[in-house]
């Protein structure tokens, strides 16, 4: 019974640590191709893993079974040999395969998420700019003119362009389901490229430790048809209130917030750091519009000096 004991502690161990980590087990739950991709890596690393460890258990059990002392040879004593060089040739050979095999499929996936996923590379981008306060996240839509908080609204098979940025400490913009992390800072904007490819509701979250809220900064990410995205796009225009500068800073000012829903960006009057990887800053043409509708001349002038200097 005794023996039992540690058996019986480690299976609860084991329930516990799955348990606390659902959100690291769903991106074997792929929404999308970003997280398709991330999916089949880690599923082809564990197999390849699990390989190696076949490999040696079954050696280490052989080695025991073959070379085990017993009755019938005790007192043998094995003659001295000098070391193979085939052998060792191999087993020196067979993980620098490992290594490199795992490194080029690394390499390419980690290629293939950084940009807009294949087979959409035709399609207009949908920019959202995802925004991180303590302990809030905010999505602002340049191109729609509305603002979210703590949930954000995407079309279905369409890329997602988020441009990722803080107010605050770094943390980390993360839809399991839908893709991989990224880092949202305060002096930069970090684009992540994500499309989902099937309707529903996918958990989101900062999965970077950011300070005592930080288990409150989760929100929704929900992926809708073209056509109720649309519609959704409309109702909020036509039924929210505009988000106002005195408005942005008590939401900055307010440690926690449920989900909020706003007819007008903060990049208005807050515009995003400039740059995105080293890049460019978009605002789109609903960051250079008054709330009239109109197109405010300084605005126009700076864009008109970023896309010059894009081309340059």
């Amino acid at each position: 019974m005794k023996k039992r004991g540690p058996l019986l502690l480690f299976f609860i161990s084991l329930i516990m640590l799955l348990s606390g980590c659902s959100s690291k087990l769903l991106v074997l739950d792929p929404k999308g191709p970003v997280a398709k991709t991330q999916s089949n890596t880690i599923i082809f690393s564990m197999i390849v893993m699990a390989g190696v460890l076949l490999v040696v258990y079954v050696l280490y059990i052989y080695m025991l079974t073959k070379y085990r002392a017993t009755k019938a040879n005790e007192g043998y004593e094995p003659p001295h040999i000098e070391g193979s060089k085939w052998l060792e040739l191999t087993w020196t050979i067979i993980p620098v395969i490992i290594v490199v095999i795992l490194s080029v499929v690394t390499v390419r996936s980690t290629n293939a998420v950084e940009n807009v996923p294949v087979g959409y590379e035709d399609q207009k981008p949908l920019v959202i700019y995802a925004s991180s306060s303590d302990w809030k996240w905010h999505f602002s839509y340049p191109e729609e003119g509305i603002e979210t908080v703590n949930y954000v609204n995407i079309p279905t098979n369409r890329p997602i362009e988020f441009r990722l940025y803080a107010f605050g400490p770094i943390t980390s913009f993360w839809v399991p389901q839908l893709g991989g992390q990224k880092y949202a800072m305060s002096d930069m904007v970090n684009k992540l490229n994500l499309v989902a490819e099937h309707e529903g509701s996918f958990m989101g979250k900062n999965s970077n430790f950011s300070g005592k809220g930080f288990a409150h900064m989760e929100f929704e990410a929900l992926a809708q048809s073209p056509a109720d995205y649309t519609k959704w796009v409309e109702d909020v225009k036509n039924t929210a209130a505009k988000l106002t500068e005195e408005e942005f800073d008590k939401l900055l000012d307010t440690p926690v917030v449920g989900r909020k829903t706003y007819s007008s960006t903060h990049l208005e009057f807050r515009p995003a750091p400039e740059g995105a990887n080293g890049g460019h800053h978009h605002g789109g043409d609903a960051d250079a519009k008054d709330n009239t509708g109109t197109m405010d001349h300084s605005n126009m002038e700076d864009m008109d000096s970023m896309d010059h200097s894009q081309h340059e």
